[in-house]
C-alpha cells in the first residue's frame, strides 16, 4: 500500500513540477528554474521518507571541493538522482537524449545547460559534449554523471563508459565518486518500494591529471568497493545476494563489445598479412 501511495504522489508531483518549471524556464537567468528543480527533488526525497519509508542518510560533504567539480555516482534507481540533486543549489548533469521526448523536459534541460548525449554517438556529439561541459565549468558549477550509463541492480555493476573520462579530461577539475545502496529500497524502475534505511556517501575526490586507464580503474574501484561495503544484509529489500559483485552486461553492451572486438580482430589479421607480404 505504501508503494502505491508513493507512486501516485510521484506521478502527480512530477506533472506539477514539470509545468511549474516550464514556466520558471521563461524567466531570464537560471536561478528561478534551479530553485524550482531543487524544490521538486526535495519534495521527492520527502515523499520517499514519509510515504515510502525510505530514509536516506547522505555523508561525506567534506569531500566536495569548492568550485567546479564532477560528481560521479553509482546509479541504482530514479531515487538517487533526486537525492543527489537535492544536495546542491546549482547542479547540471549528463543524460541520454531519450529523456527529451517528455513534455517540457527538453526546454528545461536546455535552460539548465544539461549535457545531452545522443545514443547515436559520433564526432558531432563529442564536440557538443565538450562545448557544454566547458560552459558549465566556466560557470563554476558542479556536474553529475552516472559512469555506468545504466541503472544497475544493487550489488552489481556494468562496465564503466569512457564518457566520464572525457568529461574529467575536459573539465580539468576533481571528480568526487559517490557510493550508495539506495537500490535496495528503490530498485531501478520497479514500482515496489522497500522501507528501510539507505546510505549515500561522497568519497575522496580524484585529482585531475590521470591518464584514462588509471582514472577509470581508480574511479570504479572506489565506487564499487564502497557500494558493496555498505550493502544492508539485515534488511536486504531488493538485493539479490546471489548476484553481489557480478558485472552485468545487457544486450546493447554485449553487441557493442563484440563489434569492437570484431574490428580489433580484423585489424590484427590485416597487420599479420602486411607483415608476411
Amino acid at each position: 500500500m505504501r508503494s502505491i501511495i508513493f507512486n501516485i504522489a510521484f506521478l502527480l508531483t512530477t506533472v506539477f513540477f514539470a509545468l511549474f518549471c516550464a514556466v520558471l524556464s521563461l524567466i531570464p537567468g537560471r536561478a528561478a528554474l534551479m530553485w524550482g528543480l531543487r524544490g521538486y527533488t526535495k519534495t521527492m526525497v520527502w515523499h520517499m521518507r514519509v510515504l515510502a519509508g525510505i530514509k536516506v542518510s547522505v555523508t561525506g560533504h567534506e569531500n566536495i571541493p569548492d568550485g567546479p567539480v564532477i560528481i560521479a555516482s553509482k546509479h541504482l534507481s530514479y531515487g538517487d538522482g533526486f537525492v543527489l540533486f537535492s544536495q546542491f543549489k546549482d547542479l547540471s548533469f549528463v543524460t541520454g537524449d531519450h529523456i527529451t521526448k517528455f513534455l517540457f523536459i527538453k526546454t528545461i534541460l536546455g535552460k539548465m545547460n544539461a549535457v545531452i548525449v545522443s545514443s547515436c554517438g559520433g564526432s558531432e556529439v563529442r564536440r557538443r559534449f565538450a562545448q557544454t561541459s566547458q560552459l558549465i565549468r566556466d560557470q563554476g558549477r558542479r556536474i553529475l554523471i552516472f559512469p555506468e550509463g545504466h541503472l544497475s541492480q544493487p550489488g552489481t555493476h556494468h562496465s564503466y563508459k569512457r564518457g566520464v573520462y572525457h568529461l574529467y579530461r575536459d573539465f580539468k577539475c576533481p571528480v568526487v565518486p559517490v557510493a550508495q545502496n539506495l537500490g535496495q529500497r528503490w530498485n531501478m524502475m520497479d514500482l515496489k518500494k522497500y522501507p528501510g534505511p539507505a546510505k549515500m556517501e561522497f568519497l575522496e575526490p580524484i585529482a585531475p591529471g590521470l591518464d584514462k586507464e588509471a582514472f577509470m580503474a581508480l574511479l570504479q574501484e572506489r565506487i564499487e568497493s564502497r557500494s558493496l561495503e555498505i550493502l544492508d544484509y539485515e534488511n536486504p529489500g531488493a538485493l539479490d545476494i546471489s548476484k553481489v559483485g557480478q558485472q552485468i552486461e545487457n544486450k546493447a553492451a554485449k553487441a557493442a563489445r563484440e563489434a569492437k572486438q570484431s574490428v580489433r580482430n580484423a585489424q590484427m589479421d590485416s597487420a599479420k598479412k602486411d607483415k608476411h607480404t
